[in-house]
C-alpha cells in the first residue's frame, strides 16, 4: 500500500455572495474596503444584493487582465476554483459577466488606478535617486493594438496599412521602480507631448525628469520647468542652442526659450564581448547648470536610466498581455479595461518593491516581474492570502520574488 498524505487548509474569502470577489494575495494591496469606497465614490456600488455584486466586479476585471489568454468564464473558473462547496458562489454565464462589466463602467477602474500610483520607494532605496532627486521619465507606447471594430476604429483609426487599432498610452514613471505615478491614453493622432502636458500636475520640486528626443519642444520644456522639477533630456540632433559660457567638464551653458539650461555633447562608444563596436552622439539638455555638483559624466550615466522606462512597457505588454490584443469592442469597454491593467501593473509593483525594501540594499530592479506575475496567478487558483492571517510584510509573492533574484543589471544601450 502506497503511502499517503493529505493536504488541508482554510480558505478564507468575503462571505456570501461577495466571496469570489478576491485577487489573491494581492486582495491585500487592494483591500475590500478600498474597493467598495471607489464605487461608492463613483456611484457604482448595486441597488440590490445580486448574485454578482459591483465589488465582485472590480476583482473580476482584474482578473480578467491577470489571465488575458482566457475567456469570461475561465477567469471566473479561477477566481473560484479554490471555493468549490461554498453555496454562494454562483455559476454565471458569459452574458452575466459582460453585463457585470457594463454595470461596473469605467469610472471605478481609473480611481482604483489614481489611488494606487505613485512613487513606491523610499529616498535610501538603491536607483531610485540622484543626489537629492527622484529620478522619473515620460514616455510614449504606441503598440497597445485594440480589437478592429467599427467603433473602436472611429475612436482609434485604423493603421493606414492595415492591421488592428492602436492605443497611444503616456505614462510617468519612477525609474527607479519602474511604478506608474500617472498615465493618460488615447488615439496616437494626439501627439505624445500633448499627453504629457496632462500629467505635468503630478511632478514636485524634488523629482529629476528624464526624457528621449521628441519631448524637447520650448514650450513643453518651460511647462515641466515651471513645476518646480529638473530635466535630464536628449536633444534632436537638429536642434541648435547658444553657447553662452563653456564650462571645465565640456558642457556649455546656453538657453532654450526663455529656460537656461546646460548642454553636454556626448559621444558613446560601446564596444560589446564579441569586439562589436556601436557609436553614437548624443546631445543632452539638462536644468541642472552646476558642473560641479553635477559633472557631463555622470548627467550622460544617469540618462540611460531612461531605458528602465521601456522595462515597464515592455511588463505591460509582454509579460501581462504576452502580446495579445486588449479584449473590448468599444471605446468604453478598452478604456475600463486600460484602467483596470495598469492597476494590475502596478499593484505588481508594489509588492514587489515591498519586497525588495523589507531586504535593505537590494535595489528593485533585481526583482523578476515575470515571477511576481506567476506567484500572483498561483494565488488566485487557490483563493490564498485573500485575508492576512497574520502580520506579513513580505507575503507569498514577495518571498518568490526574494528567492530568485536577478543578477545586478548589466549596462544598457
Amino acid at each position: 500500500m502506497r503511502d499517503q498524505s493529505v493536504i488541508s487548509r482554510v480558505v478564507r474569502v468575503a462571505a456570501g455572495v461577495f466571496a469570489p470577489g478576491h485577487l489573491g494575495e494581492l486582495t491585500q494591496v487592494v483591500p475590500f474596503e478600498l474597493v467598495d469606497a471607489v464605487l461608492v465614490e463613483t456611484g457604482r456600488v448595486q441597488h440590490r444584493i445580486r448574485e454578482l455584486p459591483s465589488r465582485v466586479g472590480v476583482y473580476f476585471l482584474l482578473a480578467m487582465c491577470l489571465f488575458p489568454e482566457v475567456g469570461y468564464l475561465l477567469v471566473w473558473d479561477k477566481m473560484t476554483g479554490a471555493l468549490a462547496g461554498l453555496p454562494a458562489v454562483v455559476s454565471p454565464t458569459a452574458k452575466a459577466l459582460r453585463d457585470l462589466r457594463r454595470r461596473v463602467g469605467g469610472a471605478p477602474m481609473r480611481a482604483l488606478f489614481e489611488v494606487l500610483c505613485g512613487p513606491l520607494t523610499r529616498p535610501m532605496t538603491p536607483g531610485v535617486r540622484f543626489g537629492s532627486y527622484r529620478t522619473v521619465s515620460f514616455d510614449g507606447c504606441s503598440s497597445l493594438k485594440v480589437p478592429d471594430t467599427g467603433r473602436n476604429r472611429a475612436w482609434l483609426d485604423r493603421l493606414a496599412h492595415g492591421g488592428y487599432p492602436q492605443l497611444e498610452l503616456m505614462t510617468l514613471v519612477e525609474t527607479g521602480s519602474r511604478a506608474m505615478i500617472g498615465a493618460v491614453f488615447g488615439p496616437t493622432a494626439t501627439g505624445e507631448t500633448e499627453y504629457a502636458k496632462r500629467l505635468l500636475h503630478l511632478l514636485r520640486p524634488d523629482m529629476l525628469v528624464l526624457w528621449d528626443k521628441g519631448f524637447d519642444g520650448n514650450d513643453f520644456l518651460a511647462a515641466v520647468t515651471g513645476t518646480g522639477a529638473q530635466v535630464v533630456g536628449r536633444l534632436r540632433s537638429n536642434r541648435r542652442a547658444p553657447v553662452l559660457a563653456r564650462l571645465a567638464d565640456g558642457s556649455y551653458l546656453s538657453v532654450i526659450g526663455s529656460v537656461p539650461v546646460r548642454i553636454v555633447d556626448a559621444q558613446i562608444t560601446v564596444t560589446c564581448t564579441d569586439g562589436t563596436v556601436f557609436d553614437a552622439s548624443y546631445r543632452l539638455v539638462t536644468t541642472l547648470t552646476n558642473a560641479r555638483r553635477h559633472p557631463a559624466g555622470a548627467l550622460v550615466a544617469l540618462y540611460h536610466q531612461r531605458w528602465e522606462h521601456e522595462s515597464a512597457y515592455y511588463a505591460l505588454r509582454h509579460t501581462i498581455l504576452r502580446g495579445r490584443v486588449l479584449r473590448s469592442g468599444d471605446p468604453v469597454g478598452v478604456e475600463q479595461e486600460m484602467w483596470a491593467l495598469l492597476t494590475l501593473y502596478q499593484l505588481l509593483r508594489t509588492v514587489m518593491v515591498d519586497a525588495a525594501q523589507s531586504r535593505p540594499g537590494t535595489d528593485p530592479d533585481r526583482c523578476g516581474f515575470t515571477i511576481a506575475v506567476h506567484a500572483a496567478r498561483d494565488l488566485v487558483i487557490q483563493a490564498e492570502g485573500v485575508l492576512p492571517e497574520a502580520p506579513d510584510p513580505v507575503g507569498t509573492i514577495g518571498r518568490r520574488v526574494l528567492a530568485r533574484l536577478l543578477p545586478p543589471r548589466r549596462p544598457r544601450l
